[in-house]
């Protein structure tokens, strides 16, 4: 595990809260492998690399339009690879950068569409690339209500992209549970945690919420723990709440101003919310989570991305993770 260097305690944060990596710019999607390597998504234009042995290594390069890469969400792939979910200004897609710089297209169209700004990207068991497209507004902060749903799902196999989900209220993180028969995806400002059943072929069907949320959080990242629990982070609050498998919500951490969040959940509550709310932090310590990732050797230590940190915070997790697809990679 990487060595963290520990920061003093904070109200409801583990006394042994660290943070790993320097540097980073918009490190927000986070992942851990059995090594010991932990990924970041990295606005540089790719993503960082953080070693065992505490060195980094930053992988970048130009998409084929030119443009640099702005990864909100990445997934490593077995040949070493990554994928790239482009958050760009007005389009997006999905992208595979090799570490030698070598930048191809994957999925940028979806039942003949051209994707927009795309959110997250997942590589599953089966080589199914699963993408989630917030929404089709432009720009994208006129969808930080709650009475808006036009985001959608997009599955990549060997039939093609395919859209096989719609109207999702903000659709950020998706993920196949760990036995492979539900997608659950978080649906940020719908504020719930929804999931789907998986088809053979990859149809989605039988959508049923698994979880809702009140006020002050706004459901970004997600991950399984090894007893059937599903780990939310919460942009704005700073919160990480474990759903149990019975439905049951606590909350494991949390750096947040109750001023700041009134004012936050105010301007929600009369659709004024728009991007200051999210860019600006009133914390002690935490920069705006937004996504968790289990790793070390007991998959115990959870690992948190963040929107305006430049670093990955790190504690102990009293739940062991479920082993992610890419844990042996």
């Amino acid at each position: 595990m990487i060595a963290p260097t520990l920061l003093p305690e904070a109200a409801r944060l583990p006394a042994e809260l660290a943070f790993v990596g320097q540097g980073l710019l918009r490190p927000e999607c986070v992942l851990a492998t059995l090594r010991g390597n932990l990924y970041a998504a990295d606005w540089r234009g790719g993503v960082a690399h953080l070693l065992p042995d505490g060195s980094q290594r930053l992988y970048t390069g130009k998409l084929p339009d030119g443009r640099t890469a702005r990864p909100n969400g990445i997934a490593l792939r077995r040949n070493g690879n990554f994928l790239l979910a482009d958050l760009g200004e007005d389009r997006g897609g999905v992208f595979e950068l090799a570490r030698d710089g070598t930048v191809r297209s994957v999925v940028v169209r979806a039942d003949g569409v051209d994707l927009p700004p795309t959110n997250f990207v997942h590589e599953d068991a089966h080589g199914r690339i699963w993408a989630t497209v917030s929404t089709r507004r432009v720009p994208r902060a006129a969808a930080y209500r709650a009475d808006v749903a036009d985001g959608f799902i997009v599955l990549a196999d060997a039939r093609g992209a395919r859209i096989v989900a719609e109207g999702l209220g903000y659709t950020n993180e998706a993920l196949p549970s760990p036995d492979g028969r539900f997608l659950y995806v978080n649906e940020t400002f719908a504020r719930r945690l929804t999931r789907f059943r998986i088809a053979a072929d990859g149809a989605l069907a039988a959508r049923e919420t698994v979880a809702e949320f009140g006020p002050g959080t706004f459901p970004d990242g997600l991950a399984f723990d090894c007893e059937g629990g599903v780990w939310i982070t919460s942009i704005v609050s700073n919160r990480v709440i474990r759903v149990a498998a019975d439905g049951s919500q606590q909350v494991m951490l949390e750096d947040s101003d109750a001023a700041h969040l009134d004012v936050v959940e105010r301007a929600f509550q009369a659709g004024e919310m728009g991007r200051p709310h999210l860019d600006t932090v009133k914390s002690k310590t935490l920069r705006n989570i937004s996504s968790l990732a289990f790793g070390g050797a007991d998959l115990r230590s959870a690992y948190l991305g963040c929107l305006l940190g430049d670093s990955i915070a790190t504690f102990r997790s009293p739940v062991a993770g479920a082993p992610p697809v890419h844990w042996n990679y």
